[in-house]
């Protein structure tokens, strides 16, 4: 799998996971490639830098197993907000119709809770472990404290923070 960041013609970026350079190409051509934020289709490879550091013995494969299933779920709800009903301008706006994003909201939270670990309260220790190969690579979701979550984040571990729908919570 390969990670492109993406750039629409209103210059919002966004990245997006395909399974190699050619999958981006054909879905390119075809104009399926779709900016999550304004719909836009006309969407082009943003600059990118590549991760140069390395730990000793690292394992790409299992990095991108690693990261895998959330880049899934990222995706998923890309297109879901694409593709969501908008409020028409006249109505206010181009905002999405709030019951079409609970919808999609809901629906990641499905995906999730149906293809990954739950951890609880233990998410950040579980995140750490596995970032740093000390418990094997898996997808992984649960709580974290805002605090807990900054820590991730300066320590480079990946993590996606999902709102759940308020008639969920």
């Amino acid at each position: 799998m390969i990670k492109y960041e993406l750039l629409c013609e209103h210059d919002h970026t966004f990245e997006s996971w395909f399974r190699d350079s050619a999958a981006y190409d054909r879905m390119a051509e075809q104009g399926v490639l779709q900016c999550p934020e304004c719909g836009s289709t006309r969407v082009s490879k943003a600059l990118m830098a590549p991760r140069l550091a390395r730990k000793k013995g690292h394992d790409d494969r299992e990095d991108a197993r690693r990261r895998s299933a959330a880049a899934t779920a990222a995706a998923v709800v890309g297109q879901m907000a694409a593709a969501a009903p908008k409020i028409p301008a006249e109505a206010g706006g181009e905002m999405p119709d709030p019951a079409a994003v609970r919808q999609v909201l809901r629906t990641v939270k499905a995906y999730v809770e149906q293809n990954f670990d739950y951890v609880g309260n233990t998410f950040a220790e579980e995140a750490r472990k596995i970032h740093y190969g000390e418990s094997d690579a898996r997808a992984i979701y649960g709580e974290a404290t805002p605090e807990e979550q900054a820590s991730l984040q300066e320590e480079g571990v990946e993590i996606y923070t999902l709102p759940v729908p308020q008639d969920d919570a």
